[in-house]
């Protein structure tokens, strides 16, 4: 569901490329929710009750180009939400990690001019683009030098976009999004730790933690982070990266202590393995940018969105 009070998009043709993740889904039922005509692109959900029907399908991988272009045409405003990696594994593979997500969002855009698209909305990673911060809570203006072959494709995808507006006109907008977790979040994938922990909480088993378990991170519920995508479809201003996050950071042992007290277990197994080169120590982003810009604000707290989903996580489980 979407957050906020932003306004409706009675009507406005819109495109969520990567529809069938746990973003997309979101997103494409909170432009729904706002009067949008929504088609989704990509993988459909494999689980049928998990779609939403309010919105039409192009059933097809990122690399279909004809059918991408398909699905492009008409289209107003177009969400970019896809990727195929995460940064553990995008370092195994650097170039398969470029040539999946960085050459064909340039096909993407090159459909989205031919099309007349209106306006591109990004979703980028704040918890990645910038490598080690050198400050914390980490702004838009700080250096990015990322540690993962993930964030370097992040990063190039927002350099693309620029180049596109430079050349073409292509209206863009960025959005380097935190840790986002919430009821819809598969904990069977290697992104989501929130998600992962409640799976092994709830069925008893052992949670891997890397390191020390102080690894920091900035977590964003779902429908905060729809709400920004929104925000940015309105979004008229000449700041074109926002950082979107709740400003406050997590360690791993906090959340793994969290999610015990909202189960109301007392104790949560864990193995402990050693710290990983892809992960960032602390990430915690800086939000005062999309707050000045525009009226968005995290509206979920931590412990109720972490309720929340332990609810969902609970009656799925139960079906």
């Amino acid at each position: 569901m979407s957050t906020g009070t932003e306004a409706p998009l009675n009507g406005v043709r819109c495109l969520v490329v990567g529809a069938g993740g746990f973003l997309g889904r979101a997103l494409s039922a909170s432009l729904c929710e706002r009067g949008a005509v929504v088609q989704g692109y990509g993988r459909l959900p494999e689980d049928d009750a998990a779609r939403d029907h309010r919105v039409a399908w192009t059933n097809a991988p990122f690399s279909d180009y004809p059918a991408l272009a398909r699905a492009v045409e008409d289209q107003e405003i177009v969400f970019h939400l896809l990727g195929s990696s995460i940064p553990e594994s995008s370092n195994s593979d650097p170039a398969e990690d470029l040539l999946a997500n960085v050459f064909s969002t340039i096909k993407l855009l090159d459909l989205c001019r031919a099309a007349h698209v209106r306006k591109v909305v990004f979703a980028s990673s704040g918890g990645t683009v910038y490598g080690i911060p050198a400050v914390v809570p980490t702004p838009e203006t700080a250096p990015t030098d990322p540690i993962s072959a993930y964030g370097i494709s992040k990063l190039a995808v927002e350099k693309y976009l620029a180049l596109y507006h430079h050349l073409h006109g292509l209206d863009y907008h960025i959005l380097r999004i935190a840790n986002p977790y919430g009821p819809g979040q598969s904990p069977l994938k290697k992104q989501g730790v929130v998600a992962s922990i409640l799976y092994r909480a709830i069925t008893g088993k052992s949670f891997e933690i890397w390191g020390t378990g102080e690894v920091t991170r900035d977590f964003i519920h779902v429908d905060d982070v729809s709400a920004a995508f929104i925000h940015a479809a309105h979004y008229a201003g000449e700041q074109r990266i926002m950082n979107v996050g709740s400003g406050h950071g997590l360690t791993i042992n906090q959340v793994v202590g969290d999610v015990q007290h909202v189960l109301g277990l007392t104790g949560v197994r864990v193995t402990r393995k050693p710290g990983r080169a892809a992960d960032v120590p602390v990430s915690i982003l800086d939000t005062e940018l999309i707050r000045t810009a525009t009226s968005w604000r995290p509206r979920v707290s931590w412990i109720e969105g972490l309720t929340q989903t332990a609810v969902w996580m609970r009656h799925v489980l139960a079906t």
